[in-house]
């Protein structure tokens, strides 16, 4: 029994320093057999074992205080009771020791999984961040590009208002020259009339002196 805890006890500190000290991929060896252990019916197991354990520690503490009872109530322990109490003693300690090293164990492989878990959550935190700055960036680009493109787009606004206010201008010019053509010819239509009119009267005056000589002649 007592060779069985010390093989247990040197397995449990190795176990623990395995745990600590991070030697190669000895630790997440280790790691990996403790989530084995809690998978299925592991648990169960182990507090079967656990329970088993605390019972005979318990038994064996009742047996050192009957023990140093019987040795009060005599004066003096025989060596019979000097052996089974150093033996029931040393049982005691290994397997108070075992279970606070289990104990130690199970505390020590849940904070280090807590702490695997929050690497690999930082991990995949920082690639989603790195991700959102690059297409920040590639946003920001586009922005840069698109307000180039805008400001161009406006230069060519402004020219198209610019040559349609000249258009503009230059069809109100000939607009003006058109009026000034057709009054102009609508003043040489009127003159022309009058022309034609004055024409007309001197024919007639012509005509009338032309009658008016050949009537002297006669």
């Amino acid at each position: 029994m007592i060779q069985l805890l010390f093989v247990v006890l040197f397995a449990e500190g190795v176990v623990a320093f395995l745990m600590l000290v991070k030697i190669g991929l000895l630790r997440e060896l280790v790691m990996k057999s403790l989530d084995q252990v809690k998978m299925g019916k592991g648990p169960a197991t182990v507090k079967t074992i656990a329970g088993t354990m605390s019972v005979i520690l318990l038994s064996s503490l009742l047996s050192i205080v009957k023990i140093q009872n019987k040795g009060a109530k005599l004066g003096t322990m025989s060596p019979m009771d000097q052996v089974l109490w150093r033996t029931h003693l040393l049982e005691a300690s290994l397997m108070g020791f075992t279970l606070f090293l289990g104990f130690l164990i199970d505390r020590m492989h849940h904070y280090l999984r807590k702490l695997v878990d929050l690497r690999s959550n930082f991990g995949a935190s920082k690639g989603e961040v790195e991700r959102l700055h690059q297409e920040k960036q590639q946003l920001e680009e586009k922005e840069g590009k698109a307000s180039k493109q805008v400001k161009l787009l406006q230069e060519e606004v402004s020219k198209l208002n610019e040559s349609l206010k000249n258009l503009k201008l230059e069809s109100e010019e000939k607009d003006k020259k058109v009026e000034t053509a057709e009054a102009h010819v609508a003043a040489l239509q009127k003159q022309a009339e009058d022309l034609l009119l004055e024409y007309d009267r001197l024919l007639e005056d012509n005509q009338n002196l032309q009658t008016q000589a050949l009537g002297y002649r006669g």
